[in-house]
């Protein structure tokens, strides 16, 4: 049994005339009611947005999140008026009042596209490449889902990849990177339409991009075509439709534009990014043959026809329902999967074969993550994930799963090269095409190659998950660049993503529980190269998922100190504990593995772990100090590394560096007297 298909019957020119210049207007009015915005994409790009919503593009307006709708991606994030006036037009929950407030205060047409804020927007782009590499991600998803639901005379998991891409998007670094990854996976699903308008913010793209661009993507294993007049549509469908063709490939298709075209300024950067003015749109409308006195004027006819497109695939998903209720007769263990795959929840027994862990044991935060990881991996099917070129060090290789490769896209490792930026971006793209957990893991340091990949995952508040290993000076002979030192602070600055350095073997198995459970945030795993030992949470009061809790109490209950540690330097602040209650000094040993997790607990929970009256604290950390006078207060100290590290053994990293427990007991000695001077 097949999905039966319904190719859209031809409409007349001069109807598909009309269509094509209500989006240019539409889009234009956009940006002359905001005073702000790009019109001239828009303008050059309508006949392109046209052949492909009316004639390719399989999608359902009510029903935006269809699990088999081809994915339509805007990396070029700046022409935003165009993708709010398809939406609108095509009947998605969009209406002419939406369109009006575009770039205003509220409103659902933001100045860039943003996922979940509008219907039908399947990413947040803007940072130009983007979108490029957010679509290799999807299409990835694509390809491994189909081997995971997919079985003969069912295909399930069955649709495109589409982008429209600009000249800026094809400069960044990050496209060339996720294009060479696409066109070695032979993602043939994957069919890339480049407004190439000649034309960028600042000028003409001859000052700065003067390659042969279609060259270029051949190298990379990509198909490529050309259409040499961005009006013509019924090239633009030729070309799409060869692009279908070529299963084994990528594909780029060139469509020569016009920018502005129709406008006063068309064909020159001063239409890129600012409104035409009311004479500009006046004047564009007459040369469209357009009614210039009346703003966001939509014909009646052009309406219907445009309504009639976005129909046609509720029918088609109707008719992939009857396919799915087959195939769920017929595959019951699978539908359960599938069932779980859709609503994002986690079969029974998932984590009932979790590694356990010895006190005193000497492991480091990486394996045991691993360890967990595969655990979890076994039980669940659609975790999948990669790294940067970095397995053996990162520890992330799903065992016994084998890797994903052209005519193997089952593997569930993603082997995603020395391409940090591109990897972050397609994991996002993985997460936002539905139906997966995923992973991409390098060295802690180099989150500042992705960290525009990992900003819009928290932006977007998508689960993606970054690991990251080697998390300090500690890691010792590689030196200064490779140790992560403002990394944890600059992370805990970024909102909406939850940053966890586990201190031991056991919390680095929590953390992966904790980690499957959330779908509603990005999430940064920092482990240890190095072994630490795993501690006694016998006495503990709370576990990682609380955030912070207590590890050790002090004798008598209440701290004259609390040691607070994350990562391996909790293991420091025990250490320093049993010192100072030889010596007399009440203390207490806080685990603080998560700040943002912490931060959810009650009030009442937090001011347990910290009780405002014992305001002598240290913290202990390898990375810089930069936040940590938000949990000592102002008597408190923080022992860390306000400088970048160095080139030696990490043991002597650490004594050079007073990451020591001698240094830890003497500047809690000194903490305490102060406070008992003030107090």
């Amino acid at each position: 049994m097949t999905t039966v298909t319904e190719t859209p019957s031809k409409i007349n020119p001069q109807l598909q005339r009309l269509m094509i210049n209500t989006i240019r207007t539409l889009s234009i009015d956009q940006v002359q009611a905001a005073n702000s915005g790009h019109p001239g994409a828009p303008l050059g790009m309508a006949p392109m947005a046209y052949t492909l919503w009316t004639r390719f593009l399989r999608y359902n307006p009510k029903d935006p999140d269809w699990v088999n709708r081809d994915r339509f991606v805007l990396s070029a994030g700046h022409a935003s008026a165009l993708l709010y006036s398809m939406l609108y037009l095509t009947g998605y929950d969009l209406t002419l009042d939406d369109l009006k407030q575009f770039r205003q205060w509220g409103s659902k047409t933001p100045g860039h596209p943003e996922y979940e804020l509008t219907p039908g927007v399947e990413a947040t782009t803007g940072p130009l490449g983007q979108g490029f590499a957010n679509g290799v991600g999807m299409a990835i998803a694509e390809a491994y889902l189909r081997t995971v639901f997919n079985r003969p005379g069912y295909d399930l998991i069955d649709h495109y990849v589409y982008a429209f891409v600009s000249d800026g998007d094809l400069e960044e670094g990050i496209s060339a990177e996720a294009a060479s990854l696409a066109g070695h996976l032979r993602l043939g699903k994957l069919i890339y339409l480049y407004d190439c308008n000649r034309v960028q913010l600042s000028g003409p793209t001859n000052v700065t991009f003067t390659e042969n661009v279609l060259e270029r993507f051949r190298a990379y294993g990509w198909h490529t075509d050309e259409v040499r007049d961005g009006n013509d549509v019924e090239a633009i469908t030729r070309t799409i439709e060869g692009a279908q063709q070529v299963k084994d490939q990528p594909s780029l298709i060139a469509v020569h534009t016009e920018i502005g075209y129709g406008s006063p300024e068309a064909g020159t950067f001063k239409v890129h990014g600012e409104p035409l003015g009311p004479e500009g749109v006046a004047e564009t409308k007459k040369a469209l043959g357009w009614p210039w006195q009346d703003p966001f004027h939509v014909p009646p006819e052009a309406l219907d026809a445009f309504r009639e497109a976005g129909a046609r695939g509720g029918k088609l998903q109707e008719q992939w329902k009857d396919h799915v209720q087959h195939w769920q007769q017929e595959h019951p263990d699978l539908a359960r999967l599938w069932q779980q795959a859709q609503e994002g929840t986690l079969p029974e027994g998932w984590n009932s074969e979790m590694p356990e862990f010895t006190p005193g044991q000497q492991i480091a935060t990486r394996e045991a993550a691993g360890e967990a990881m595969n655990c979890i991996a076994k039980h669940v099917p659609t975790l999948i994930g990669g790294d940067a070129d970095l397995a053996p060090s990162t520890k992330t290789t799903i065992k016994g799963y084998g890797n994903f490769q052209p005519g193997h896209y089952d593997g569930r490792n993603i082997h995603f090269g020395v391409r940090e930026h591109a990897m972050g971006s397609a994991v996002n793209g993985i997460i936002l095409n539905g139906m997966t957990w995923a992973f991409g893991a390098t060295f802690f340091a180099f989150n500042d190659y992705q960290r525009p990949s990992v900003r819009l995952a928290s932006i977007m508040r998508i689960p993606t998950i970054f690991v990251y290993t080697h998390d300090s000076v500690l890691l010792g002979e590689d030196g200064p660049t490779h140790q992560p030192i403002e990394q944890l602070a600059s992370l805990r600055a970024m909102p909406n993503i939850y940053t966890i350095r586990p201190a031991d073997a056991v919390e680095s198995s929590q953390a992966w529980e904790w980690i499957m459970q959330n779908r509603h945030n990005p999430m940064a795993l920092i482990l240890t190269r190095q072994k630490v030992p795993v501690l006694d949470h016998s006495r503990a009061t709370g576990s990682l998922k609380n955030g912070a809790y207590i590890l050790e109490e002090a004798s008598g209950g209440r701290p004259d100190v609390i040691l607070i540690g994350t990562g391996s330097e909790v293991a420091l602040c025990v250490g320093a504990r049993e010192q100072l209650e030889s010596k007399g000094i009440h203390t207490r040993v806080v685990s603080f593995p998560s700040w943002e997790i912490f931060e959810q607990q009650p009030e009442s929970y937090r001011s347990t772990v910290f009780p405002p009256d014992v305001t002598a604290r240290v913290s202990v950390e390898a990375a810089s100090t930069f936040g940590w006078c938000r949990w000592v207060g102002e008597r408190g100290r923080s022992v860390g590394i306000n400088h970048f590290g160095a080139s030696a053994p990490g043991t002597e990293n650490a004594q050079h560096m007073g990451l020591t427990v001698e240094n830890v007991v003497a500047t809690a000695q000194a903490v305490v007297g102060k406070a008992e001077g003030q107090q």
